[in-house]
């Protein structure tokens, strides 16, 4: 089979990918709360043959800086709720949630997602997160988050037992024979039972086996912890965007943790965030590209920077950052995440920058600009060169930036044979190329 390349659609900011998405004149962040303006977008992505859409999440309100609650729109509608409706609006794409493994509970997110994958008719799937944010921590009965190696090992844990419960019930266990009056075959019930470090379950789960077996897991995270994980268990995996060459350094590094996995390497796609700004021409595309990044307050330039690298910043955004003793060391910031933190260490080694520097340069990094060719080049090298097996789609700006995406790239990457014109499967896990599950039981104890 041809090789294809995959595509997501995200939504996470009311207005778009970037924080300033929602003041664009385009954008409609009024209707943050409104199914319509979501099943907009699913439509489109779908109307683009996108693979799946993905709904990203967090359990708490960013109110850490005061630019959390004066500028950054971040209200949001719980993602499993809101697909479940999309799913009677859409009829072919994938509907990934975001859903935490540090603050939920194994039999709630089995029942939720197999839930999710009847009422879809096997298009449901599941972005696992540990969570990172220490507001997380304190909306759930904590201080402070779980050390970061142990919400992976938690995580790994709740995964094992998600998919034991979804293997409840075999593929044919419930008969519904009206004139026996036999509901369910009880020889093909199992009850997991399940003790381990951080999970005492026994089931089964009252609902039978999902469509697709398990639903399609994604999980984002660089570090080393998150690598294994995904590794292990995922089907695929968000990237940052990278400069080429450190993009190809990743993509191999953890297609051979795959393979050691006992995995073959193709078993887990590595999807890049791809936000693009695209337009006619490139000038029109950096002028938005431009007016996006200017629409930025002060205050969230500078308290995004003083996040990513653990201290305090003087209000001005253009006063050259004095790193301080310990920056980064912060227990909450140093458990939040362990990717690197190319920021912090451009300035220790002595670059004198400013918040506004590192924060446009940051911007420019992360948006891929220009026409519809421009952009449809950089993703087939990056495609064809072992960087990326697809792309995770943010446009900056809700809706237009995503509809011109659609209207203006995804024909020119269907005339390379990228992508596909049209739908042929039905279950996401077929068309992202994975085999159904077999159900797995332990083995039995011989005495």
């Amino acid at each position: 089979m041809t090789r294809r390349l995959l595509l997501g659609a995200f939504l996470f900011h009311p207005g778009g990918s970037h924080v300033s998405g929602w003041r664009h004149e385009t954008a409609e962040p009024h209707r943050h709360v409104d199914v319509d303006y979501y099943a907009d977008f699913a439509e489109t992505a779908e109307r683009g043959v996108f693979d799946t859409i993905f709904l990203a999440d967090g359990l708490y309100f960013w109110d850490r800086f005061p630019s959390g609650v004066d500028h950054y729109g971040q209200t949001r509608l719980e993602p499993l709720t809101l697909l479940s409706a999309l799913a009677a609006r859409t009829s072919r794409i994938g509907l990934a949630a975001t859903v935490s493994t540090s603050y939920n509970e194994p039999y709630h997110v089995a029942r939720a997602l197999a839930s999710l994958d009847h009422i879809s008719q096997g298009r449901a799937a599941w972005n696992l997160v540990t969570s990172r944010y220490p507001e997380e921590a304190r909306n759930f009965g904590g201080d402070a988050h779980l050390d970061h190696a142990l919400r992976y090992e938690r995580g790994a844990e709740f995964v094992a037992l998600v998919q034991q419960l979804w293997d409840s019930w075999a593929d044919d266990a419930i008969l519904a024979d009206q004139e026996s009056g036999i509901f369910a075959d009880p020889d093909k019930l199992h009850t997991p039972e399940h003790r381990g470090a951080h999970f005492a379950v026994r089931g089964p789960l009252n609902v039978s086996r999902p469509p697709q077996g398990y639903p399609v897991l994604f999980q984002a995270g660089g570090s080393d912890a998150g690598q294994e994980l995904a590794a292990a268990t995922a089907d695929a995996v968000f990237a940052r965007s990278l400069p080429l060459a450190e993009a190809q350094r990743f993509y191999a590094g953890l297609k051979a943790r795959v393979v050691a996995h006992g995995r073959d390497a193709d078993d887990l796609a590595i999807l890049p965030q791809l936000r693009p700004v695209v337009a006619e021409t490139t000038e029109e595309a950096r002028t938005i590209a431009a007016g996006i990044l200017s629409s930025t307050p002060d205050a969230i330039v500078v308290e995004d920077v003083a996040h990513s690298i653990g201290q305090a910043l003087p209000d001005d955004p253009d006063a050259v950052i004095v790193v301080a003793p310990g920056a980064g060391t912060d227990s909450d910031i140093a458990n939040e995440s362990k990717s690197p933190n190319r920021r912090l260490a451009r300035l220790q080694s002595g670059e004198r920058l400013t918040a506004r520097d590192l924060y446009a340069e940051s911007f420019w990094e992360s948006v891929s600009v220009g026409s519809a060719r421009e952009i449809a080049d950089d993703v087939q090298e990056r495609f064809e060169n072992g960087a990326a097996d697809g792309f995770v789609v943010q446009a900056l700006t809700q809706p237009q930036g995503f509809r011109d995406f659609v209207d203006l790239v995804v024909p020119e990457l269907q005339r390379r044979g990228l992508t596909r014109t049209a739908y042929e499967e039905s279950t996401l896990r077929d068309r992202l190329g994975l085999a159904r599950p077999a159900r797995r039981l332990p083995e039995p104890v011989l005495r």
